[in-house]
């Protein structure tokens, strides 16, 4: 008999905390009756400037099924945060899961516009990504190659090697779900390897923290600018240069502002 389901619950704080944020997401969606197109991440909404979208494509999820494989993968690659001893364990779990929602997101616009741009193939411009699995197969290519001799359960009775499951997974999907998102996973894969080689290292609590200062930030801006929600409290103006953003807070009662405005700076190129 196994063991009850709250002691494993107990030893994967973060991950049980993800799979009841992405569950009650999926709930939310389909009770509200939102499409994917209103919060997945296309090349066309970040030209727009709806850069909130890099997180919010991550958390969501369409399909039940979608939900259900992605969940029950991460479940089993929560095996990390037990794994303390090995360097891994919750607090790197936290850090690096925050690294591959928001690099894994820019790198599959950055193919985007590659393909875009480049080789001319303008199917990509509106294909739009949703769902955790960049996240999902980064972490199977970090525990591959930290600790290639466990195991990925998928569904309580699938068993894969992990040493070869990102590649198995990125091929499987593909296959038995064509729509599925072949350059996101390969973008979760890709900084997965950059994690795990030590390519991207040197997290702790201080730098977690002011990303995601940084990512509330953005967030926040990016949704009011975009026009996707209106913060009352937050108000953007456009001065000189309409590239250039000046930014009140606007104070309740005395009617008092603080504004911060940007200066053109000369030669400044935007690419």
């Amino acid at each position: 008999m196994g063991r009850p389901l709250i002691y494993e619950i107990l030893e994967k704080p973060a991950t049980s905390c993800i799979i009841g944020l992405c569950s009650a997401i999926w709930f939310y969606i389909q009770k509200k009756n939102i499409g994917y197109s209103h919060v997945g991440l296309s090349y066309e909404t970040a030209l727009e400037g709806h850069h909130w979208r890099i997180i919010t494509s991550a958390f969501s999820h369409i399909s039940i099924l979608h939900l259900v494989f992605n969940m029950s993968a991460l479940w089993s690659l929560g095996v990390v945060e037990k794994l303390g001893p090995l360097g891994l364990g919750v607090e790197y779990y936290l850090h690096y899961t925050l690294v591959l929602v928001v690099l894994s997101g820019v790198l599959v616009l950055g193919m985007y516009h590659l393909l875009i741009q480049r080789f001319k193939i303008e199917y990509f411009r509106r294909v739009t990504a949703v769902g955790y699995s960049c996240v999902v197969f980064g972490w199977m290519t970090i525990l591959s190659v930290k600790q290639p001799s466990s195991k990925l359960d998928l569904f309580g009775f699938l068993s894969l090697p992990i040493s070869f499951a990102p590649f198995e997974s990125l091929i499987f999907t593909s296959i038995i779900v064509p729509q599925a998102s072949f350059l996101g996973h390969l973008s979760g894969i890709v900084v997965g390897y950059a994690v795990a080689w030590g390519l991207i290292h040197g997290m702790n609590n201080y730098w977690a923290v002011s990303m995601l200062g940084w990512i509330v930030l953005v967030f926040i801006f990016s949704l009011k600018r975009s026009g996707a929600y209106d913060f009352n409290f937050l108000e953007i103006e456009s001065v000189t240069d309409p590239s250039l953003p000046a930014v009140r807070f606007l104070a309740s009662g005395n009617g008092r502002t603080l504004q911060m405005s940007s200066l053109p700076v000369a030669g400044a190129e935007i690419v």
